[in-house]
């Protein structure tokens, strides 16, 4: 799923624009009743296709009902929620396991926003704009038809803040409010257009939770289906509005079983660094999400001798790992080259043995088992507690696991 957030993203247009994409919007209705502790008169669910400048997409908005607004009282509650009190309701419906997971992050996410921006705890967090039911509905609603779509891989690009100020409880704040611009930390933005709030804190925490990684312009693969999400400000220059396109990236190839997938090497040529210094920058890689990283000897001007460093990313990861060799070695550039692979597919199953638990990569082709191979971490830790050399350890567990 790649996120076109070129206007922003709220949680009322990341529902609309997926829900352009779902094949059934009932999925939505029948999951959001599963919240048996929100009382089905308080709220209304409009869904509807709508137009933005000329741009057609679909609208969702949380209408809540009169009496809501009548009963001080009532009101009173629903304005000031505390986390504990958003947690019970989440873990009391009929969710399932990851949707109420991921809805109980996000609520202690951006309770720990909120609790920055006010100097105070999280557990002492009254939910002003965001505990009410709207904001439990734009969150749960969001991970519903994430499932709805079996949980696809998200990229997203920069995102819009907008400019201007926002009225909100404490008054009026600069755009992105404090709780947005807390959220956004570590995410890439921008700020185009006319003045407005374009990214809302439910729109940011969205964003923190789903995005594996923020590309620029669209990723390469097959578009599956797309559609937009429209959002409530006038805007004449830029549709307030958020794209929400699914790929197919993985692009099997029918006849071998294989999959085909796009990858990125980066390289550099190093002449000038100490040899022990390597390790540390190729530990650092991997931690963060190379896809294999090696050396190779070369010869340089003048008959020196150097290295090439190469390391083998996915296209979200780019930038991170380029800027990483930048950082922790002595090159003052890096290339790249795009490559296309084709690779077995694979799992790792966590498998008993009477020697103990042990990690099997298994390669299959054609839904046939190819091999079965050992974590070489997992054997070396059995070979330490048996006292046994690693021939034998190898041995004894390939029996067992083949």
């Amino acid at each position: 799923m790649y996120l076109d957030c070129f206007a922003g993203i709220a949680g009322d247009m990341f529902i609309g624009a997926l829900l352009n994409i779902v094949p059934d919007k009932n999925v939505l209705l029948e999951g959001i009743s599963k919240v048996k502790a929100l009382n089905q008169n308080e709220y209304k669910l409009i869904i509807e296709n709508a137009t933005k400048n000329g741009i057609a997409g679909i609208n969702f908005d949380v209408h809540l009902s009169n009496h809501h607004h009548e009963h001080n009282e009532h009101e009173h509650h629903h304005e000031h929620r505390h986390l504990a009190d958003i947690e019970a309701m989440i873990m009391t419906s009929d969710l399932s396991e990851r949707v109420k997971r991921e809805t109980l992050r996000a609520f202690s996410i951006l309770a720990e926003a909120e609790a920055h921006v006010h100097a105070t705890t999280p557990d002492k967090i009254h939910f002003h704009e965001v505990g009410a039911v709207d904001s439990i509905i734009d969150i749960t609603g969001a991970f519903i038809l994430m499932e709805a779509l079996n949980w696809p891989r998200v990229l997203c690009s920069s995102i819009n803040v907008g400019s201007g100020t926002v009225e909100c409880a404490h008054g009026i704040l600069p755009v992105p409010a404090p709780a947005t611009e807390y959220l956004l930390h570590g995410l890439p933005v921008y700020s185009n257009g006319e003045p407005m709030e374009r990214t809302t804190p439910t729109g940011a925490l969205i964003v923190k939770i789903l995005a594996d990684g923020f590309v620029k312009g669209m990723p390469s693969g097959k578009i599956l289906a797309s559609g937009f999400g429209i959002g409530n400000h006038e805007s004449l220059e830029m549709p307030n509005v958020l794209r929400a396109v699914l790929i197919d990236t993985s692009n099997e190839t029918e006849l071998l079983g294989l999959l085909h997938e796009k990858i990125t090497l980066i390289e550099c040529n190093i002449d000038d660094m100490n040899p022990q210094d390597y390790e540390v920058i190729e530990n650092k890689l991997f931690t963060a999400e190379a896809l294999d990283v090696w050396t190779e000897n070369i010869n340089m001007k003048k008959g020196r001798h150097g290295i090439k460093l190469c390391c083998l990313a996915k296209a979200e990861n780019v930038l991170n790992l380029a800027q990483m060799i930048l950082t922790h070695t002595t090159s003052q550039g890096v290339r790249f080259l795009e490559y296309d692979r084709l690779r077995l597919n694979w799992k790792l199953k966590k498998i008993s043995t009477p020697l103990g638990k042990i990690h099997v990569k298994i390669t299959e082709l054609n839904g046939e088992t190819l091999r079965r191979i050992p974590e070489y971490e997992d054997l070396k830790t059995l070979a330490e507690i048996h006292n046994i050399s690693m021939y034998e350890i190898r041995n004894l567990i390939n029996k067992e696991i083949n």
